[in-house]
């Protein structure tokens, strides 16, 4: 933008700060504006106000980066989109009005206005990318967190370890179970590791494909692997779908699981 347009907006910032706050004060209904105070609602707007001024002639590298710690800044501090692009429309209609309302000759008005829409439409485009795709990451961390949690390994007695899964098993979440199964077992030196899928709601192929090459992939580093949590209705899915689970033994409960495995470990489940 050119220099004298900026500095005109600098010169004139008190003033688009008044007529722009006014507007954003109908904006206050926002779940999140109604916990802030009136002192904090106006520092945010004016830090807005100056980046939106400060990098209005500076170059794209320096641009972006202060745009994207703005954007990150404020979305932790739990800001909308839908009131940030609120906020920058109303800044337009606000400068406008400023411009309007100055002694410009016509045609150098309308050079002006211009340029004002020139220069806040890149700023929305490159906020709203930087929100995007700071949600995006924001998604992503938590899925990768949450897979983290789905595929757990409970050491539960020497030697005996349970794996309960709950929700359904897509192919990322079954490498998740793998990585953690033979990186558990060896860990704990488990002789027994059991995969309780009682909170699996379906057992198809693909599942059951999953939790079979996990079971052989614990045989082959030396442990034994059992499967409870089979349902009467999993089981006849199981038949139905003609799934061979005949290499390694299946308890419909985990407490019978449980018992299995400690048999096979030399130990004895005794009532107290």
């Amino acid at each position: 933008m050119q220099s004298y347009i900026v500095s005109y907006l600098k010169k004139n910032r008190g003033k688009l700060l008044d007529e722009w706050g006014k507007k954003l004060t109908e904006l206050r209904s926002e779940n999140y504006l109604q916990s802030l105070t009136d002192q904090s609602f106006e520092k945010t707007n004016q830090e807005f106000l100056d980046l939106m001024l400060e990098t209005a002639d500076e170059r794209s590298e320096k641009l972006n980066s202060k745009i994207n710690d703005y954007v990150h800044r404020y979305i932790q501090n739990g800001g909308t989109l839908h009131f940030l692009s609120h906020s920058i429309h109303l800044l337009r209609k606000a400068c406008q009005q400023l411009v309007l309302d100055s002694d410009f000759e016509k045609k150098e008005a309308l050079e002006f206005l211009i340029e004002l829409d020139e220069w806040i439409d890149k700023r929305m485009n490159r906020i709203v990318k930087d929100y995007s795709e700071a949600w995006e990451e924001t998604i992503e961390l938590q899925k990768l967190s949450l897979l983290e949690l789905s595929a757990p390994l409970i050491p539960v007695f020497e030697g005996i370890t349970v794996m309960p899964l709950i929700g359904s098993i897509d192919t990322a979440r079954a490498r998740l179970i793998m990585e953690n199964l033979l990186e558990g077992v060896i860990e704990n030196r488990s002789k027994v590791v059991l995969i309780d899928i009682t909170g699996v709601p379906v057992v198809d192929t693909m599942v059951a494909h999953h939790i079979i090459e996990a079971s052989e992939a614990v045989r082959l580093v030396g442990t034994k692997c059992i499967l409870v949590g089979i349902r009467p209705e999993i089981a006849q899915t199981i038949v139905n779908l003609g799934i061979d689970l005949t290499k390694f033994p299946t308890k419909s409960t985990l407490r019978k699981g449980v018992v299995t495995a400690l048999e096979i470990t030399g130990k004895q489940l005794s009532d107290m």
